[in-house]
């Protein structure tokens, strides 16, 4: 006897797959709605009612022949991706997530699919997808279906408005206060609406042309008139969170090259955002957190265009995911592009490659400039990959970007050998620097921004600024001078030393380099410079 498969009607399909969105997709949704409506169950049923009433009516547009099989599944793709992330490591898919996907390298994206994650997608995406191309659909002639599929769409809009309306004196102060802790991980309905936002806001910024800023710049004389050349040798980092820093308090002794080597340490910055395509551009920008948007960063030169326009030599050497515009008009060296194999597999390097480019670069090295770094770092998951051998002090260590499967211990071990390794690397930088005594050299080391490392479920960064934990916002920013640059330079090393408590973030960057370098020009803030109140009045940087 033949077997037949099951036929279903398309309104029928659309109910099942919003139900098992909803309900199998969406853990850490329901783990926290359930919490922030443990006492009030009643609203708790009303809210997510209203929910399934949505997804059905979002799902029943698109069930129109042709279209359903390819939709459903795709959604069902999504969900099931969204929430492997979601519920292991925590991540909200927004807008900002969405970029950084998009902006992810491969070796980066590889770190990320494991076999867990392989497993999870076939049990929650391609199991259910099988389903839906399997089962037989019913559908409705066209206009039937329109005139059937609008007045079933109007009913369930009407009735989710009544759920909600049924007790909104409960709902709007949740919709106003608490929406951002809970909401925020409904799968993948919050996906879906990050990656509309991010396509429309690639749409509009499409013909975006930076405008000149700062190009009245010049060099002041403490770097035009002196008898040495400046060189500033800027490191951005990635993923390094103060908290693991033993120079700004960590227990665990994770930064002792650098200790030795007379370095000062800020101990209270804060990161602009919680991710490198958002953070690294903010942090060159003129613009501050406050005033930061995608928009206005492309619309203007940066820091990088303004020392340019000094007549300083700037360089940007990349060993990490891409310069996110920041080096648009400067030259760009991608490390990863000659790899060694000595320091590089897979597509990624240790920060080596640019300690020995660096080496290679100062034997011949003539002028005043700026050279910036841009360091792997702490990039996780693959924390076990950022350090050699040599460098794994702590142990045992998490080997797995599976980092639920990890005990947190071996987790912060693996973590803290990435710090130890960046150490190193820094005090590799200031070494070299050190050998060059015919000029004026500085280190300006500062992150992009943080990392959780599984408190409070949390784990890598992301998350959006209005409740990321401090984990991935407090910053290690760290500077060190040679002693012709401090004299030039007329700082006070001790005074900076006495306010290394100070509050400081990625705002400060942009003049606190001006006045490194001595640029002078009208758009210069002393008060955002978090060294002028060190330096000699004789010495200042602002425009007579």
């Amino acid at each position: 006897m033949r077997f037949r498969r099951p036929v279903i009607s398309s309104t029928a399909l659309s109910v099942l797959v919003a139900v098992y969105i909803l309900f199998l997709t969406n853990a850490t949704y329901w783990s926290r709605i359930s919490a922030r409506f443990a006492d009030e169950p009643l609203n708790l049923v009303l809210l997510n009612a209203a929910v399934l009433l949505v997804y059905v009516v979002f799902l029943i547009i698109f069930s129109a022949p042709y279209v359903v099989r390819p939709m459903f599944n795709m959604l069902v793709l999504i969900a099931a991706a969204v929430s492997y992330y979601t519920d292991r490591f925590g991540t909200i898919m927004d807008r900002d997530m969405i970029q950084n996907i998009v902006q992810t390298t491969r070796p980066e994206s590889s770190n990320l699919i494991t076999g867990q994650m392989v497993l999870h997608m076939l049990l929650f995406g391609v199991l259910p997808s099988l389903l839906i191309a399997w089962v037989g659909i019913r559908h409705r002639p066209f206009w039937q279906k329109v005139k059937v599929n609008t007045a079933v769409c109007l009913g369930l809009v009407a009735l989710a408005a009544l759920l909600i309306g049924s007790n909104l004196r409960a709902f709007i102060p949740f919709w106003q206060h608490d929406r951002h802790e809970t909401m925020a991980y409904l799968n993948p309905a919050m996906a879906l609406v990050g990656a509309v936002d991010y396509a429309q806001r690639q749409l509009r910024d499409l013909n975006i042309k930076a405008q000149p800023y700062g190009r009245d710049a010049r060099l002041g004389p403490r770097v035009a008139q002196g008898s040495r050349k400046r060189l500033l040798v800027l490191v951005v980092g990635e993923t390094a969170r103060a908290q693991n820093f033993s120079l700004t308090g960590y227990g665990r002794d994770t930064n002792p090259m650098m200790a030795a080597r007379d370095v000062i340490a800020f101990t209270n910055v804060t990161s602009c955002a919680t991710a490198t395509a958002i953070s690294m551009p903010c942090m060159f920008s003129h613009l501050g957190r406050d005033n930061y948007s995608r928009r206005a960063f492309l619309g203007s030169e940066n820091l990088a265009d303004v020392l340019r326009h000094a007549g300083l030599k700037v360089e940007w050497w990349e060993n990490n995911t891409g310069p996110k515009n920041v080096a648009d008009r400067i030259p760009v060296e991608m490390v990863a592009n000659t790899p060694d194999p000595a320091l590089c597999a897979g597509g990624e390097c240790l920060d080596q490659v640019l300690i020995d480019r660096l080496r290679e670069r100062l034997v011949t090295y003539d002028g005043n400039g700026v050279l910036i770094l841009h360091v792997m770092g702490s990039h996780g998951p693959a924390y076990f990959r950022r350090y050699p051998p040599d460098f794994e002090r702590f142990k045992p260590v998490c080997r797995t970007s599976e980092l639920n499967d990890c005990s947190s211990q071996e987790l912060l071990n693996a973590y803290d050998n990435t710090i130890l390794y960046t150490d190193y690397i820094l005090a590799s930088v200031i070494d070299l620097l050190k050998q060059r005594e015919d000029l004026e050299t500085a280190m300006y080391y500062m992150s992009d921004h943080g990392e959780s490392l599984g408190e409070n479920g949390l784990y890598l960064h992301g998350a959006p600024y209005m409740f990321a934990p401090e984990e991935q916002k407090r910053i290690p920013f760290i500077a060190w001078f040679s002693g012709s640059f401090a004299r030039r330079d007329g700082l006070d090393l001790a005074c900076l030393r006495a306010r290394v408590g100070e509050e400081l973030s990625h705002d400060n960057m942009f003049d606190t380099v001006l006045g490194l370098m001595d640029v002078q020009t009208d758009i210069y803030k002393p008060a955002l410079d978090a060294f002028a109140a060190c330096r000699s009045p004789a010495t200042s940087s602002v425009m007579p």
